[in-house]
């Protein structure tokens, strides 16, 4: 899509056709986080923002995809092999380096006056002693349950992602991702996690490009593919509701953690992309910013039943070793039972996924409260739960990649 083409359609409405697609249903579901949050009223200039930037991307990560775009002969050209030199050893080891991608690496090697990094360094390893608690939230809570509103699950069907034999690919890349953030110093420039981040940054501008332009994506009903407000809303799942969810399981988050975590998540978000005026330093500031992403989602869409689907039935097909399917079974319906917890009878009907009981909570709850509350109190106990929830990590990625070497997806122009 053209500048003049999406002026076009900002010119007809501020807002994609999406926006409030289903606003009584989305307050029922939102309505937890009004209790929690202590929000009384809606605030609508937040509301006007977050629509608009259902039309805004990220401008810096669109530049560098721009260059790589350009003729082959053309000597601003960026390269996949530039990139990756870059990404690496920094864009002053390429020879000849493009302005494009000189400017691209001088911003995300900046780092923010705020950043505070031994926060930062607590958040991490506040994140990481979260264990198996933290895996279960982000696929049942953020993931499954953001797939009740359409636009992204969409985007992810059309990229062929979490589909089919994808599924636990996919998902494990994600976890890939989202375990190495949390490694220790991690997110400074030579860390995996900032490394990366930035290779996730440039994927996402190179897959909103690429959808703005080929004409399979409905920009005047969902917006960009991948814009600042779907950008923003899919951070607010790894700090706010992974914290809420994780207290909901009977894990104790002291208000030093959640600050820490919080920090360390502004800090990964803030590289990412995402506008400086939705990231937040402050638990109930991301759950008030959450609440009114909610209050504008569209209705669910087949595109996210069939995503929470395959990724439900998957677990009962990993190879878990020693008595693998009857593992396997047990796995999918824990899953289910869990589901049922944090969605509720009517979200699993929205997805189209069967309803259990919540009966595998209860045993989580109890190990939670003893671990967050007992173990937890000591610095030996605190190194104890890190090192249980980096086997847990380890864990999910060995299942996730059966045996093949756990990464991202590989840049693709």
């Amino acid at each position: 899509m053209t500048t003049q083409e999406l002026d076009t359609h900002l010119e007809a409405s501020p807002y994609p056709s999406r926006y409030e697609g289903n606003r009584p249903r989305n307050e029922a579901i939102g309505r937890p986080l009004t209790r929690f949050a202590k929000i009384r009223e809606v605030d609508d200039e937040l509301l006007d923002r977050i629509g608009r930037r259902m039309y805004a991307r990220d401008e810096v990560g669109a530049a560098l995809v721009q260059a790589m775009r350009l003729d082959r002969n053309d000597p601003e050209r960026v390269t996949m092999r530039q990139f990756h030199q870059a990404l690496e050893h920094g864009a002053d080891t390429v020879p000849n380096a493009p302005a494009a991608l000189r400017a691209f690496f001088s911003h995300v090697e900046q780092v923010p006056d705020w950043v505070d990094w031994n926060l930062l360094d607590r958040g991490a390893r506040a994140f990481r002693r979260i264990g198996r608690t933290r895996n279960d939230v982000l696929l049942q809570l953020a993931l499954i349950g953001g797939y009740r509103f359409g636009g992204p699950p969409d985007l992810l069907v059309e990229t062929g992602g979490l589909t089919g034999s994808t599924a636990m690919r996919r998902l494990g890349e994600t976890q890939k991702w989202g375990t190495a953030v949390g490694e220790p110093g991690a997110m400074r420039r030579d860390g995996d996690g900032f490394k990366l981040t930035v290779h996730v940054r440039a994927m996402h501008a190179l897959v909103n490009q690429r959808f703005e332009t080929n004409g399979r994506w409905d920009v005047e009903h969902w917006g960009l593919p991948i814009n600042q407000t779907d950008q923003a809303a899919t951070l607010g799942l790894f700090n706010g509701t992974l914290l809420i969810g994780a207290r909901a399981l009977g894990y104790r988050v002291t208000r030093e953690e959640s600050a820490a975590i919080m920090h360390m998540w502004k800090y990964i978000g803030w590289l990412m992309g995402v506008d400086d005026d939705f990231l937040f330093d402050t638990e109930r500031e991301q759950h008030h910013f959450n609440y009114h992403v909610v209050l504008v989602q569209d209705d669910v869409t087949p595109a996210g039943a069939a995503l929470s689907r395959a990724l439900v039935d998957c677990h009962r097909t990993l190879d878990y070793g020693r008595f693998s399917g009857l593992v396997g079974r047990y796995e999918r319906l824990r899953l289910l039972s869990m589901l049922r917890f944090f969605l509720g009878k009517r979200g699993l009907e929205d997805l189209g996924l069967p309803t259990l009981p919540p009966v595998a909570v209860a045993p989580v709850i109890a190990k939670n409260i003893v671990k967050s509350t007992l173990i937890k109190r000591t610095p030996e106990g605190r190194r104890f739960l890190e090192y249980l929830g980096d086997r847990a990590a380890r864990r999910e990625l060995r299942l996730k990649f059966a045996g093949a070497r756990a990464d991202v997806g590989a840049l693709e122009l």
